[in-house]
């Protein structure tokens, strides 16, 4: 992974999409606010949240599993973008996260908000518990299905917050695209990661440059072509070595906005 300091600049560049969450109710079309149901139901996935000029993810002390068949313990609340799967049964459907998945409710298809190229930006607030993890990712449409790589504009676990700072994942995932490497670092930032920061990639047809506060922390240098849904992420992971932390919940994810802007 290649690192340089160029900032980022978007003074002079105006965003196809501009998402602050303005008033009290989710813009259905751009959001889809289940966490890959088809591999599910749509009733186990759904997302808590508040929408009240910003967004809140919450997991709650009664908030379910979301799929205890593939996944375990681990419950999420979620929006995406878009939403593609194949027939009930089949084992076609976007982010193939391990072997053996199979279609347990059909879904319909939403075609919501698919960037491809440019900028994508979330100023997001991460969650300081060590059972919780944040994330943006932007993964493939999957319109076929090599066509799934994941660009990870950040990806944050609470039990890499300290007092001084914390760790943030960037980079590329190929997941199941055969075309793709795994390119994938994390870098420390300093300051309070509970608090507001910004999260960028500049994706252009031959490299990905990624940003926090705009400042460039890493450049990978990898194809990838073809149309991605952004999912916003709040997972509680279950501990092999500790009891569910109820008296900590709920855990609450606060997006501030999340932009897309043309390639320049």
């Amino acid at each position: 992974m290649e690192h340089d300091d160029a900032p980022l600049d978007l003074s002079d560049r105006i965003a196809d999409v501009d998402e602050r969450f303005a008033g009290t109710e989710l813009d259905a079309s751009r959001w889809w606010p289940h966490y890959t149901p088809h591999w599910s139901s749509r009733a186990r996935s759904a997302a808590r949240f508040s929408v009240d000029d910003g967004l809140e993810l919450r997991i709650d002390e009664d908030t379910p599993p979301w799929a205890p068949e593939w996944d375990g313990d681990v419950r999420v609340s979620h929006l995406q973008t878009g939403q593609r799967s194949g027939p009930l049964g089949s084992g076609a459907g976007q982010h193939r996260f391990r072997s053996g998945l199979v279609v347990r409710e059909e879904q319909p298809e939403h075609r919501l908000w698919l960037p491809h190229f440019g900028v994508i930006e979330a100023r997001l607030c991460a969650v300081r518990h060590p059972d919780a993890m944040v994330a943006l990712w932007a993964i493939g449409f999957e319109d076929a299905p090599e066509d799934c790589g994941e660009i990870c504009i950040a990806e944050i676990f609470g039990s890499d917050l300290d007092d001084e700072g914390g760790w943030v994942g960037v980079g590329v995932k190929p997941q199941n695209d055969p075309r793709l490497t795994r390119e994938f670092d994390r870098v420390r930032v300093d300051g309070d990661l509970t608090r507001p920061h910004d999260y960028a990639v500049e994706w252009m047809p031959d490299r990905l440059r990624f940003f926090i506060d705009g400042r460039r922390v890493a450049t990978v240098r990898q194809a990838i072509d073809y149309p991605v849904q952004l999912m916003l992420d709040l997972y509680e992971l279950p501990s092999a070595d500790r009891p569910r932390d109820t008296a900590a919940l709920p855990h609450r994810f606060r997006v501030e906005r999340v932009r897309s802007f043309p390639p320049a």
